[in-house]
C-alpha cells in the first residue's frame, strides 16, 4: 500500500521558523538509507514503519527477522518475494552502510540467505511516494536502496530512501533527545547537564568528542598538558596563540587544525567538525557577567571549571579563557562583539585528537538569560575513544537547512591527486587539492596556459532529469532555450528565482529527447528543479547522480593531443579531434571494451579543454591513463588556487564572488545566457529579467590596477567620496603582467576608460588607482578555447 503521511513539517514558534531543529513528533525516528546502501534498525510490536522514496524511481527492499532468527514478511503484513537479492547485493558492494548491517546481522546470528524479501516501489514511483507497514512482533528490520554503479552515459542512479519508524511505545517524552550512537566503543561516555563541568584525562593519540545533544547549546573546553601540571605549570589552550599560528579565527579540519598553548605547544587538533561555528574570543561565562545583568549568584561556567579542576590543584580564575564550542560570536563594523543563537543542530559535534597526555574539562553552559544557548540550556555529551580508532578528517555539509548532515567526502580521484600534494581544502562537502608540492599555483597556471593541466571537478553537482516532461521542466527553469538544444550538445545557462536573482550557473547536457543532465555548482539548483517538477505536476524526475559521476578536466593547448590517442568513440560518434565546442559524446578508454566515460568539450580555464566523467570506481584507472599519456606533453596537476587565476583572466564567474541570489545574469556578466528575443516561452524570472535588462543598475566590468597591490574581493570602488561598486575577484595576471580585477559597478560609471579608485582600509584612507577596461582581460574572442593557438 502506498500512502503519504506527513512526518516532517517546518518547526515554527511565535513566528520564528527554525528548519535546522527537530521537526519530528515525539516517538518518531528518521533513518536515511543511502542510495546503494542499507540500514538495520530494531523494531517492536505495534511500530509503524514507513519508507519514503524522496527522489522517485528508486526500488526498495526490506527484510524482517523475528527474535528467533526466522524471517517472516507476514509479520509486517506484506507478501514475500523470495530471496532478498537486493539486500544481499548491497551488503556485498563494500559500502560503509552495508558493513554496519552485516555486523548487526552477524551479532544477532541471523542468516540473510534465509530471509524473505519485501519489495517496494518496484513498479516505479514518484518523488514523495511512501509505503507503510506495521510490525506484528519485535524484530530486526533491514532496509536497502539497491542499485549498482551508474555508467556515465546512463541515467539510473541509486538514490536515497528515508525510513520512518513511529514507535507504538515511545516512552515518556522528556522534552529532549537521547545522544546518538557513539562513533566507536568509548573509553569515557559522560553526560553533562547544563550548569555543570566535568574534567577527564586523555592519553596522547586518543580522541575527544564534544557533542551537542539537543542543539543550540554551548560547551566551554579547556585542556592542559598532563606533564606540565605534574610540574606545577598551567599551560592551557591559549586562543590568541592559536589564532596567530593558525591564521584563522578558530582551527578547522585540514592543515590548520591545531589548538596551542602559550609555549606554542600543540595540545589538540580538530579532526571533524559538523557545526563550523565556534568562539575563541570571549571568556567562559563568569559570575560578573550575570551580576552586571542583574542576576547575582547565577551559576556560571568559570566557577564550575574552578571547582572541578581543583582536584588537579589548578588555581581558580575569575574568568576562564576557553574554546567555546558552538558559541556563535560575531564582530560588526564598529568592532563590537555580538552573539546570536548557536548554529549547532541536535547531534552536532567536534572531534579532537590529543597530541599529548591531557587533562581536559568540558561544560554545558547554564546561560538562560540571552540567546547564547537559544534561551534554553540543555545537555552536552563528551566521549573519548582509543588511539587505535581511525577517523577521517571532515567538515559537516548539508544540501539545505533541512537536510541531514553529510561528512566531507573524498572524490574518486582523491588518492591520485594525493600522490602530488597534502594541501587539500574543503569545498562543497568534498576535499579538493589547493596546490601541489614541487609546483605551486604559478607553475600550475603556466602549465595550463602553455601545455596542459588536469584538475578535479568532481564536487560539481549532477542531476539526472528524465521523463516525458523533462524538456518542459528545463525550458521553464533555465534561462536558455532548451528546445534548440540538440542531443549530444551541452549549453551553459543560468537558473534564477522569480525576482531574477541567480540560484546557480551550470551546464545542461541533452542525452536524449526526454533525457537531460544538469551540472551545477551547488545542490540548491537541483533541489529547485525537483521542487518545480512537483509544484507543476510534471511527469519528470530529478535525481541526484553526484556520487555516481566524478570528473576531471584536462585543459590547455596540449589537451587534445593527450586525449586523442587514449579515447575510443563509436563510429557514429565524433572522435576527440572531431568533437566540437559545447558538444559531448560517450567514449571508452583505449577501445571498444574499455572503461566507459563521457567526454565533454568544455572547461573553466579560457583554454582548449575537455571534461571526462566516469564512475568513482573507475576514477583511478581514468586518471592513470590520462597521466601516462600526458607526461610527455608536460601534463601538470592543477589546484583551486591556480584555477582561480585562469578563470579570472578568462572572465569566468564564480558563485559567491560574481553572483548570488541578489545578482541577475546581466549584472553577473553572463547576459548572453538570457536570450529574451529568441526564447518566446515563459520561464522562471522572465518578467523580472525583462525589467532588469530594460533598466540596468549595475554592470560587470574589467579593471586594470595601476598600483602594484592586488585588491581583495569585496573592496569598495569609489569615485571621489561615493561608492559606485565593488571588486568581485582580482589577481596579479602572470601572462598579462599586470594586476587585474573583475568588478560590479553602477552603470553610470561602467564606460571603458573610466578612472576609478579601489578603496582599502576604511575605504577612504587608502586608494588604488584603476580604470575600467573590456573583459575578459585574456583572449576576449575565445580563440584559444576554439583551439586556435597560431
Amino acid at each position: 500500500m502506498t500512502v503519504t503521511p506527513v512526518f516532517e513539517t517546518p518547526y515554527e514558534r511565535a513566528g520564528v521558523i527554525t528548519p535546522g531543529l527537530p521537526i519530528l513528533p515525539h516517538g518518531t525516528e528518521r533513518h536515511p538509507v543511502p542510495g546503494g546502501g542499507s540500514r538495520a534498525v530494531p523494531v517492536y510490536k505495534g511500530d509503524e514503519i514507513s519508507v519514503l522514496d524522496r527522489e522517485g524511481l528508486q526500488k526498495g527492499e526490506l527484510v524482517f527477522f523475528k527474535p528467533d532468527g526466522t524471517s517472516d514478511a507476514a509479520m509486517l503484513g506484506a507478501a514475500s518475494y523470495g530471496r532478498p537479492d537486493g539486500v544481499i547485493s548491497v551488503l556485498a558492494n563494500g559500502s560503509r552502510s552495508g558493513a554496519k548491517v552485516a555486523k548487526a546481522l552477524d551479532k544477532a546470528g541471523f542468516d540473510l540467505g534465509k530471509g524473505q524479501a519485501i519489495r517496494v516501489f518496484s513498479d516505479g514511483s514518484n518523488p514523495g511516494d511512501m509505503a507503510t507497514f506495521h510490525a506484528e512482533c519485535d524484530g530486526l528490520l533491514i532496509v536497502a536502496s539497491p542499485g549498482g554503479p551508474m555508467a556515465p552515459e546512463t541515467q539510473n542512479p541509486p538514490t536515497e530512501l528515508i525510513l520512518y519508524i513511529r514507535r507504538a511505545n515511545p516512552g515518556e517524552g522528556k522534552g529532549g533527545m537521547a545522544p546518538p550512537d557513539p562513533l566507536a566503543d568509548p573509553i569515557h561516555d559522560i553526560n553533562i547537564q547544563p550548569g555543570n563541568a566535568k574534567s577527564y584525562e586523555v592519553k596522547k593519540g586518543e580522541y575527544i568528542q564534544v557533542l551537542d545533544v539537543q542543539g543550540r547549546e554551548c560547551s566551554d573546553f579547556q585542556a592542559f598538558a598532563l606533564r606540565d601540571l605534574d610540574k606545577g605549570l598551567e599551560r592551557e589552550i591559549d586562543p590568541t596563540t592559536t589564532r596567530t599560528l593558525m591564521g584563522l579565527v578558530y582551527p578547522a579540519p585540514g592543515i590548520f587544525s591545531k589548538y596551542w598553548n602559550v609555549d606554542q605547544q600543540p595540545l589538540v587538533e580538530i579532526v571533524q567538525d559538523t557545526c563550523g561555528r565556534h568562539d575563541t574570543f570571549g571568556l567562559a561565562c563568569t559570575a560578573r557577567y550575570y551580576e552586571e545583568l542583574g542576576y547575582p549568584g547565577h551559576v556560571n561556567c568559570s566557577d564550575n571549571i574552578n571547582k572541578d579542576l581543583a582536584q588537579y590543584n589548578v588555581r581558580p580564575r575569575a574568568g576562564w579563557p576557553a574554546i567555546n564550542f558552538f558559541f556563535n560570536t560575531m564582530l560588526d563594523e564598529t568592532n563590537a562583539i555580538g552573539m546570536d543563537d548557536p548554529w549547532s543542530r541536535p547531534g552536532d559535534y567536534v572531534l579532537l585528537k590529543a597530541l599529548t597526555d591531557l587533562v581536559c574539562v568540558s561544560t554545558a553552559c547554564p546561560c538562560d538569560v540571552d540567546q547564547a544557548n537559544g534561551w534554553n540550556p540543555t545537555d552536552i555529551q563528551v566521549r573519548t575513544y582509543g588511539a587505535s580508532e581511525t577517523f577521517s578528517r571532515s567538515v559537516g555539509y548539508r544540501k539545505s537547512a533541512e537536510s541531514e548532515l553529510e561528512q566531507t567526502k573524498e572524490t574518486g580521484f582523491h588518492a591520485c591527486f594525493a600522490r602530488h600534494t597534502r594541501d587539500f581544502v574543503e569545498y562543497n562537502g568534498y576535499w579538493l587539492p589547493n596546490s601541489f608540492t614541487n609546483h605551486g599555483p604559478v607553475a600550475e597556471y603556466w602549465a595550463c596556459r602553455e601545455k596542459a593541466a588536469i584538475m578535479d571537478l568532481s564536487p560539481l553537482r549532477k542531476y539526472e532529469v528524465t521523463g516525458p516532461d523533462a524538456e518542459k521542466l528545463m525550458q521553464y527553469c533555465v534561462t536558455r532555450n532548451v528546445k534548440k538544444l540538440a542531443v549530444g550538445q551541452l549549453v551553459y545557462t543560468a537558473i534564477c528565482y522569480d525576482h531574477g536573482g541567480m540560484i546557480d550557473d551550470g551546464t545542461l547536457f541533452r542525452l536524449g529527447e526526454y533525457n537531460f543532465r544538469w551540472i551545477g555548482g551547488n545542490d540548491t539548483s537541483g533541489l529547485w528543479l525537483r521542487e518545480q517538477a512537483q509544484k507543476l505536476g510534471l511527469n519528470a524526475w530529478v535525481r541526484s547522480s553526484t556520487d555516481q559521476l566524478h570528473n576531471v578536466a584536462v585543459q590547455g593547448p596540449k589537451s587534445r593531443d593527450i586525449l586523442k590517442d587514449i579515447l575510443w568513440t563509436a563510429p557514429d560518434k565524433p572522435t576527440v579531434e572531431e568533437l566540437g565546442m559545447f558538444r559531448f559524446t560517450p567514449a571508452r578508454l583505449h577501445d571498444f571494451d574499455g572503461t566507459s566515460i563521457v567526454l565533454g568539450r568544455a572547461g573553466y580555464s579560457g583554454e582548449l579543454g575537455y571534461e571526462i566523467f566516469c564512475h568513482p570506481k573507475d576514477a583511478e584507472e581514468v586518471f592513470d591513463t590520462i597521466w601516462k599519456a600526458g607526461e610527455p606533453h608536460g601534463l601538470t596537476p592543477l589546484g583551486l588556487a591556480a584555477l582561480d587565476m585562469v578563470r579570472i583572466e578568462a572572465g569566468l564567474i564564480f558563485a559567491g564572488s560574481e553572483f548570488d541570489d541578489q545578482t541577475d545574469p546581466f549584472e553577473a556578466g553572463i547576459g548572453f545566457t538570457v536570450p529574451l528575443k529568441s526564447k518566446n516561452d515563459d520561464f522562471i524570472g522572465r518578467a523580472a529579467l525583462e525589467e532588469r535588462k530594460a533598466h540596468p543598475q549595475r554592470k560587470m566590468v574589467g579593471l586594470e590596477i595601476e598600483a602594484g597591490l592586488v585588491p581583495s574581493p569585496g573592496d569598495c570602488l569609489r569615485i571621489g567620496k561615493a561608492q559606485v561598486g565593488q571588486v568581485t575577484s582580482a589577481l596579479k595576471s602572470p601572462i598579462l603582467g599586470k594586476n587585474i580585477a573583475l568588478a560590479r559597478v553602477d552603470v553610470t560609471h561602467a564606460e571603458h576608460g573610466t578612472e576609478i579608485e579601489v578603496g582599502q582600509l576604511d575605504g577612504q584612507q587608502k586608494r588604488l588607482k584603476a580604470k575600467v577596461v573590456p573583459y575578459p582581460h585574456f583572449d576576449p574572442t575565445k580563440e584559444r578555447v576554439k583551439g586556435n593557438y597560431a
